[in-house]
């Protein structure tokens, strides 16, 4: 399976504009296929199985959020260190640190899945669930737990695919894996009518074809990593852990709002509130995905070219990736606020479900200005993490994800009566971007590579 014929390291050589293309497509697509497996799963589910089920599903995300966070840090600062020994042509360092993140994967995934299984109950009081949802959730929760030992692994060798100059394979098995998805959606719900456990198997056998197609990696000749089961300084899995310490922090700090939001909802709306919330995260999920794919292909390059040392290769990358967050910004905030009934309407019965579609409706109102800012903001921590600046990504992760959300949504909800706390989510964001332009002012590629440069020894390594 020849998916890419160039065994060239363009991110280092390679013209500005086709480089940072040939790694955005594939990773926006991949994105984007991803995106619409999850998308059609709501529609499915929310059309067929009605708002219950959606409010169900939604309960369960934090503790998903929460597991798939170590295995996004894992993988990503991983990608990241492996592509420091890749500019450096290092190559049997990438290929020990890919080797002892995969397996530090299986057995994560094998541990986490045991344990979840057996505190169900525990796990779904902790999620603040009333009692009687619990047997719609255990319905989705016992089928899909299981298969996200897969999603573990096919996270870790999706970003090790992409690094080692396999953008097109890496997306080629998300978008296999979204289709199937869809097409397994329509077979067990529409057709067979299994209702959410249709949907968790529908969802759990598209990353297991997702894996099978990325094993092609393995087999292919000319990739440069390779795996090997005899490892040493397992230390360096840690500090690959701290490299990617701040997409641990976006995903915690998801499932701690997921959580927040979902229990003031309930309070104030009941089971059509957080329904409601559950039709504007998907809204939300295909910007943020967006944006996540153009902040990732640009880690990808620019942890490769902080390697070889080549600030003025990363100025022009973030440029380019600056110009497309605007773009993709100004398309997603047309489309919220001319057509969000219309998109909100895919996923319900809109005469069914007219309370829930009008709550929805304002609560996009409150939202959608995190597009103005999120993007960007984003950018500037994939492009901290990627020059090993972990501290400053890490800050930027919570200050956006964390501590301003969490912090100004418990404020609203104390001082306003009514649904307007959600905005609390926009100020946060807003906030944020401030912060993060101003660490990026301090840490520019070529303050960071002079600076790094005056520090080394001659003839010593890039230091950590």
């Amino acid at each position: 399976m020849n998916t890419d014929s160039s065994a060239d390291n363009d991110a280092l050589e390679g013209p500005i504009v086709p480089t940072f293309i040939r790694y955005m497509m594939p990773s926006l697509l991949g994105m984007i296929a991803m995106t619409s497996g999850s998308l059609v799963d709501g529609m499915f589910i929310g059309n067929y199985e009605g708002v219950t089920a959606l409010a169900a599903v939604n309960l369960i995300i934090p503790i998903t959020t929460l597991l798939f966070g170590v295995s996004m840090m894992i993988s990503i600062g991983g990608s990241v260190r492996g592509g420091k020994y890749l500019g450096e042509e290092n190559t049997p360092a990438a290929s020990a640190i890919f080797s002892k993140t995969l397996m530090f994967m299986v057995v994560y995934g094998l541990i986490v899945i045991a344990l979840g299984l057996i505190f169900e109950t525990e796990i779904f009081v902790s999620l603040g669930a009333d009692e009687t949802l619990f047997p719609v959730m255990s319905e989705y929760y016992r089928i899909i737990f299981p298969f996200l030992f897969f999603q573990f692994i096919v996270i870790q060798i999706y970003f090790f695919i992409r690094l080692d100059g396999f953008p097109n394979l890496a997306a080629l098995a998300l978008a296999i894996g979204a289709a199937v998805n869809i097409i397994l959606d329509y077979l067990f719900i529409a057709v067979y009518g299994w209702g959410l456990t249709g949907a968790a198997l529908a969802t759990g056998l598209s990353e297991v074809m997702s894996l099978a197609v990325m094993l092609f990696y393995f087999v292919h000749p000319q990739r440069k990593i390779s795996f090997g089961l005899r490892q040493n300084n397992w230390r360096e899995v840690f500090q690959a852990a701290y490299n990617g310490i701040s997409e641990f922090i976006n995903e915690v700090s998801g499932a701690l709002i997921g959580f927040i939001f979902n229990w003031m909802l309930i309070q104030r709306a009941g089971v059509t509130g957080v329904a409601a919330i559950t039709l504007v995260n998907y809204l939300l999920f295909v910007g943020f995905m967006a944006y996540f794919a153009i902040s990732d292909s640009i880690q990808v390059i620019i942890s490769q070219n902080f390697g070889a040392r080549n600030h003025e290769r990363i100025h022009a990358f973030l440029r380019i990736a600056g110009i497309m967050i605007f773009g993709v910004s100004a398309v997603i905030i047309s489309l919220l606020v001319a057509g969000s009934e219309s998109l909100i309407g895919l996923f319900i019965d809109v005469e069914r479900d007219s309370e829930t579609l009008a709550l929805a409706l304002e609560f996009v109102a409150y939202i959608w200005p995190v597009f103005i800012f999120a993007g960007f903001t984003m950018l500037i921590s994939g492009y901290l993490t990627a020059v090993h600046r972990p501290f400053q990504s890490a800050l930027v992760a919570s200050c956006r994800s964390l501590i301003m959300p969490a912090g100004l949504l418990i404020l609203f909800y104390m001082l306003l009566s009514d649904y307007r706390f959600v905005a609390a989510i926009s100020v946060a964001e807003a906030i944020s971007f401030v912060l993060a332009v101003t660490l990026y002012l301090y840490h520019t590629p070529t303050i960071i590579i002079g600076s790094d440069q005056l520090a080394r020894k001659p003839g010593s390594s890039i230091d950590d």
